[in-house]
């Protein structure tokens, strides 16, 4: 797969959320469970929920009973995000185990799927300043400011794809080689958030 692939996907995941555009709807993923496709559509579904997530959790006048719910949801949906950027990396860690690295490889400053994490949020952007560039009650200046940042994003698009399908080539020639950080995350374990360890 190359990163225009990626693209697709992500692309339909959002227009499928936004057919019913809401944050309670059910998820069902189309690709099977043991392919890249199955990872990354559930991955940009997950992007795509916490996106309305963040938007909701802004309106000045939320009840604060349910800005404290959402916020929960917003924190296990980043626990969420990060799992499967790791899963992601498994898949690529698994699929290029045998390659023998050469003597002058370099380690990449980031994995595979961070790179493609960064992609997914980059469609989330596109899509969004897409309506908004087209948006019919939105001023001519809103819109033009939109389409001018809309132009930026799409180039942007192309940049990291490109750079997406470099890194995967230069890991399947051995020229770089991947080296995988779990994300240390502290403040859900009750061992390792003071907060919570002094409430047990």
């Amino acid at each position: 797969m190359k990163a225009s692939d990626y693209n697709k996907i992500f692309d339909s995941v959002i227009n499928k959320y936004h057919i019913v555009d809401s944050v309670d709807q059910p998820f069902e993923n189309v690709y099977d469970s043991a392919t890249i496709e199955h990872l990354l559509y559930r991955k940009c579904w997950i992007d795509t929920v916490q996106w309305h997530f963040e938007d909701i959790i802004r309106l000045p006048n939320i009840n604060p009973v349910e800005a404290l719910e959402l916020k929960r949801k917003i924190d296990a949906s980043n626990q969420d995000r990060t799992d499967m950027v790791e899963y992601i990396d498994g898949y690529f860690l698994k699929k290029y185990e045998n390659i023998v690295e050469k003597k002058t490889a370099k380690l990449n400053s980031e994995s595979p799927a961070w790179a493609i994490d960064r992609l997914s949020i980059l469609a989330l952007k596109i899509y969004h300043m897409r309506e908004e560039a087209t948006r019919v009650t939105a001023t001519l200046d809103h819109k033009s400011a939109c389409q001018l940042k809309l132009n930026i994003l799409l180039e942007q698009r192309i940049d990291l794809s490109t750079a997406i399908d470099d890194l995967i080539v230069d890991v399947e020639n051995g020229d770089k080689y991947m080296k995988v950080y779990k994300q240390m995350k502290m403040y859900n374990d009750d061992e390792l958030n003071p907060m919570l360890r002094a409430k047990k």
